[in-house]
Protein backbone atom coordinates (compact mmCIF):
# COMPACT_ATOMS: atom_id res chain seq x y z
CA UNK A 1 0.00 0.00 0.00
CA UNK A 2 1.45 3.33 -1.03
CA UNK A 3 1.22 6.23 1.38
CA UNK A 4 3.03 9.53 1.21
CA UNK A 5 4.40 10.52 4.58
CA UNK A 6 6.40 13.64 5.26
CA UNK A 7 8.62 12.90 8.23
CA UNK A 8 9.61 16.58 8.44
CA UNK A 9 6.02 17.80 8.62
CA UNK A 10 4.60 19.29 11.79
CA UNK A 11 1.55 17.10 11.18
CA UNK A 12 1.90 13.91 13.24
CA UNK A 13 2.44 10.67 11.33
CA UNK A 14 -0.85 9.21 12.59
CA UNK A 15 -2.70 12.25 11.19
CA UNK A 16 -0.92 11.86 7.86
CA UNK A 17 -1.93 8.18 7.77
CA UNK A 18 -5.49 9.12 8.66
CA UNK A 19 -5.61 11.66 5.84
CA UNK A 20 -4.00 9.30 3.32
CA UNK A 21 -6.41 6.45 3.99
CA UNK A 22 -9.43 8.75 4.08
CA UNK A 23 -8.41 10.39 0.80
CA UNK A 24 -7.78 7.04 -0.90
CA UNK A 25 -11.14 5.71 0.27
CA UNK A 26 -12.95 8.87 -0.81
CA UNK A 27 -11.38 8.75 -4.26
CA UNK A 28 -12.10 5.06 -4.70
CA UNK A 29 -8.43 4.02 -4.71
CA UNK A 30 -9.36 1.76 -1.80
CA UNK A 31 -12.51 -0.16 -2.59
CA UNK A 32 -15.45 -0.63 -0.24
CA UNK A 33 -14.80 -3.65 2.01
CA UNK A 34 -11.17 -3.85 0.87
CA UNK A 35 -8.88 -5.11 3.60
CA UNK A 36 -6.12 -2.76 4.68
CA UNK A 37 -2.78 -3.93 6.08
CA UNK A 38 -2.56 -4.98 9.69
CA UNK A 39 -1.17 -2.48 12.15
CA UNK A 40 2.07 -4.43 12.46
CA UNK A 41 2.51 -4.90 8.70
CA UNK A 42 1.89 -1.24 7.88
CA UNK A 43 4.13 -0.05 10.71
CA UNK A 44 6.93 -2.26 9.41
CA UNK A 45 6.37 -1.13 5.81
CA UNK A 46 6.49 2.55 6.80
CA UNK A 47 9.18 2.20 9.43
CA UNK A 48 7.04 3.69 12.19
CA UNK A 49 5.96 2.57 15.63
CA UNK A 50 2.92 0.24 15.60
CA UNK A 51 1.28 2.52 18.19
CA UNK A 52 1.31 5.30 15.57
CA UNK A 53 -0.55 3.14 13.06
CA UNK A 54 -2.92 1.89 15.78
CA UNK A 55 -3.83 5.47 16.69
CA UNK A 56 -4.61 6.28 13.05
CA UNK A 57 -6.73 3.12 12.72
CA UNK A 58 -8.64 3.98 15.91
CA UNK A 59 -9.47 7.43 14.55
CA UNK A 60 -10.45 5.97 11.18
CA UNK A 61 -12.76 3.48 12.85
CA UNK A 62 -14.22 6.13 15.14
CA UNK A 63 -15.04 8.26 12.10
CA UNK A 64 -16.54 5.42 10.08
CA UNK A 65 -13.81 5.30 7.45
CA UNK A 66 -12.83 1.73 8.32
CA UNK A 67 -14.37 -1.08 10.31
CA UNK A 68 -12.74 -3.99 12.09
CA UNK A 69 -13.72 -7.64 12.13
CA UNK A 70 -12.23 -9.49 15.09
CA UNK A 71 -9.76 -12.10 13.90
CA UNK A 72 -9.99 -10.89 10.28
CA UNK A 73 -8.59 -7.35 10.21
CA UNK A 74 -9.64 -3.87 9.19
CA UNK A 75 -11.61 -2.98 6.07
CA UNK A 76 -12.67 0.14 4.17
CA UNK A 77 -16.23 1.24 4.93
CA UNK A 78 -18.58 2.78 2.38
CA UNK A 79 -16.64 5.22 0.16
CA UNK A 80 -19.51 7.71 0.25
CA UNK A 81 -19.29 7.77 4.04
CA UNK A 82 -15.53 8.33 3.85
CA UNK A 83 -15.95 11.21 1.41
CA UNK A 84 -18.69 12.76 3.52
CA UNK A 85 -16.54 12.51 6.64
CA UNK A 86 -13.55 14.04 4.89
CA UNK A 87 -15.58 16.94 3.53
CA UNK A 88 -17.20 17.67 6.88
CA UNK A 89 -13.83 17.73 8.58
CA UNK A 90 -12.34 19.92 5.87
CA UNK A 91 -15.14 22.47 6.24
CA UNK A 92 -14.74 22.46 10.02
CA UNK A 93 -10.98 22.97 9.80
CA UNK A 94 -11.34 25.67 7.15
CA UNK A 95 -13.84 27.57 9.29
CA UNK A 96 -11.54 27.28 12.30
CA UNK A 97 -8.57 28.50 10.25
CA UNK A 98 -10.62 31.39 8.86
CA UNK A 99 -11.64 32.40 12.37
CA UNK A 100 -8.03 32.34 13.55
CA UNK A 101 -6.94 34.31 10.48
CA UNK A 102 -9.62 36.93 11.18
CA UNK A 103 -8.52 37.13 14.84
CA UNK A 104 -4.95 37.80 13.66
CA UNK A 105 -6.03 40.59 11.34
CA UNK A 106 -5.63 38.73 8.05
CA UNK A 107 -7.75 40.39 5.39
CA UNK A 108 -10.37 38.51 3.41
CA UNK A 109 -8.31 39.05 0.27
CA UNK A 110 -5.18 37.58 1.88
CA UNK A 111 -7.15 34.56 3.10
CA UNK A 112 -8.71 34.04 -0.32
CA UNK A 113 -5.28 34.25 -1.94
CA UNK A 114 -3.98 31.54 0.39
CA UNK A 115 -6.88 29.24 -0.45
CA UNK A 116 -6.47 29.97 -4.16
CA UNK A 117 -2.77 29.06 -4.02
CA UNK A 118 -3.56 25.70 -2.43
CA UNK A 119 -6.24 24.93 -5.01
CA UNK A 120 -3.84 25.80 -7.78
CA UNK A 121 -1.24 23.40 -6.41
CA UNK A 122 0.94 25.71 -4.40
CA UNK A 123 1.24 26.38 -0.73
CA UNK A 124 -0.19 29.44 0.98
CA UNK A 125 2.30 32.18 1.65
CA UNK A 126 2.71 32.78 5.36
CA UNK A 127 3.46 36.48 4.95
CA UNK A 128 2.55 38.69 2.04
CA UNK A 129 5.20 41.16 0.91
CA UNK A 130 4.71 44.64 2.25
CA UNK A 131 3.22 46.94 -0.34
CA UNK A 132 1.63 44.15 -2.37
CA UNK A 133 -1.76 45.11 -3.71
CA UNK A 134 -2.85 41.46 -4.06
CA UNK A 135 -3.48 41.67 -7.81
CA UNK A 136 -2.29 38.91 -10.12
Amino acid sequence: MLFSLDYRSRLPIYEQLYQNITRMAALGALAKNEQIPSVRALAQELGVNPNTVQKAYQLLERDGIIYSVPGKGSFIAEAANALSQQREQAVEKLRDAAGRALDCGLSLEEAQNCVKEVYEGGRPAVNQQEGSDGHD
